[in-house]
């Protein structure tokens, strides 16, 4: 999205270009009131009333367009994109009705990722008009933080290393008057020790750290937040082969969300104490790289054993969780792109949800359709807990049978979380391989507004 434009606008009556949206069942009827050209034009076009068809019609010495959607008495997020990825620049306004939800398909279209190369013939803002004012806000702090998901997914680990994703926060902090704190070197290897044993062979310019963020009332209900960060996962010494390292960078995926939901949670001013971790590390391999075999102890005092260490995001994470665990919270909702198998399950589109309390993963799920950011339980199976079973250690930090590695990975996370806890896990892509309306190829934001909604029915905003 452009910083240079407001997308969307209060509709107070100014020069707009008008938008007639149609079903593929009324479109037939709703054409009897055009004239021949008119329909000509249309026709001429192939236009149908399909999902996303697009056509413009002229009208005396102008023009209005023409949306297909699959009810256009009830538009999900996504109706609109379409137009606002193929119509000329300009403002306009529905015939009828008032976008609601489509609001945020309307700016997520307009997103690009220009850090490193420039436009040579950008279109320029379409602004759409809403006589709903109140909805512009929210809309726009949606908009937003999924731009923000993207733009540190899109960029390489080179340039969004530990260091940047503690910029990101220190941004935070500021427009925020949020308190930061973050532990390195010496400190992080006594107060985090799996952080520091993933990160230490990433040197010095990509040095592990791990980033805290405080914000809002300490007598409010208390709000954990915890994002996987990271930036660049060469799988270790257990190294991935190239051609699954190519996307690696997108591994700090659940710390993009995480610092994107609080950024939602303070903007709302959210009645909560929040509490923002992100371990932040690169999976490199050097000489000083932890190896598979080595026992870990962690920060809560359970020690570990390395089965591969490629699976090192659970390790970093269980040392954030147990510290917000040290907090006794009233809730903890971690992201991280953790594990194949979730997408081997569910696909790239919907980001598994593992949950310990049935009401809090069916509201979370309930507010994901609500906003078409759908996400999928699945189960914390505890016999599967087995699996993680060491010779050595405490525990294991992966399983060697191949099954079930999404629960797996859950329930190994689940044992750095207080047991009394309410807690939930998403293992997102946070990707999207193939672009579609109003979603680009690239980055995504997925399961970020289904928390989002549900945090803001759970908690509302402070009075006074």
């Amino acid at each position: 999205m452009t910083d240079k434009y407001t997308l969307i606008q209060p509709d107070r009556g100014q020069k707009s270009t008008l938008i007639h949206l149609v079903s593929k069942d009324n479109f037939p009827d709703w054409a009897k009131g055009l004239s021949p050209a008119q329909r000509a034009a249309l026709e001429g076009q192939k236009f149908r009333g399909n999902g996303y068809e697009v056509a413009i019609v002229p009208e005396g010495d102008g023009w209005f367009a023409v949306g297909g959607v699959a009810d256009p008495d009830t538009l999900s997020s996504w109706c609109l994109a379409r137009l606002a990825e193929a119509l000329p620049a300009g403002t306009y306004a529905l015939a009828s009705g008032d976008p609601g939800k489509a609001l945020l398909g309307w700016q997520t279209a307009q997103y690009r990722f220009t850090r490193y190369r420039e436009e040579t013939d950008p279109v320029g803002p379409r602004i759409l008009l809403t006589r709903d004012a109140k909805a512009i806000e929210g809309s726009l702090a949606e908009a937003a933080a999924v731009a923000l998901v993207r733009d540190l997914v899109n960029t390489p680990a080179e340039d969004c290393g530990p260091a940047e994703l503690e910029a990101e926060a220190e941004k935070l902090a500021r427009a925020h008057k949020a308190d930061l704190h973050v532990v390195r070197g010496d400190a992080l290897e006594r107060a985090y020790p799996m952080v520091h044993a993933v990160g230490r062979a990433a040197g010095r310019r990509h040095a592990p750290r791990l980033i805290e963020l405080t914000w809002g009332d300490p007598q409010a209900p208390r709000l954990a937040i915890v994002g996987k960060g990271v930036c660049f996962d060469s799988g270790g010494l257990d190294i991935k082969p190239s051609s699954a390292m190519l996307l690696m960078k997108k591994d700090m995926g659940g710390a993009a969300h995480a610092l994107a939901l609080a950024g939602l949670v303070m903007g709302a001013g959210l009645d909560v104490r929040l509490h923002l971790l992100i371990p932040a590390v690169e999976n490199a391999v050097s000489g000083n790289a932890f190896r598979p075999g080595d026992v870990l102890r962690s920060r809560q005092g359970l020690t570990v054993e390395i089965g591969n260490t490629d699976a090192e995001g659970r390790l970093i994470l269980a040392d954030a969780l147990t510290r917000a665990s040290e907090e006794k919270p009233d809730l903890v909702i971690d992201f991280a792109t953790l594990t194949g198998a979730a997408r081997v399950a569910l696909g790239p589109d919907l980001p598994a949800l593992f949950a310990r309390r049935d009401e809090t993963a069916d509201a979370l799920i309930a507010a994901g359709r609500a906003q078409d950011d759908e996400i999928w339980r699945l189960p914390l199976y505890e016999a599967y807990a087995e699996w993680l079973k060491s010779d050595i250690a405490d525990t294991n930090n992966t399983n060697f049978n191949g099954f079930a590695g999404a629960t797996v990975a859950g329930l190994f996370l689940d044992k750095f979380v207080g047991s009394e806890i309410d807690w939930a896990h998403f293992d997102t892509w946070a990707w999207r391989q193939t672009a579609r309306p109003g979603r680009p190829k690239g980055g995504e934001a997925l399961g970020l507004r289904a928390a989002w909604h549900m945090l803001r029915q759970r908690y509302g905003q402070h009075h006074g």
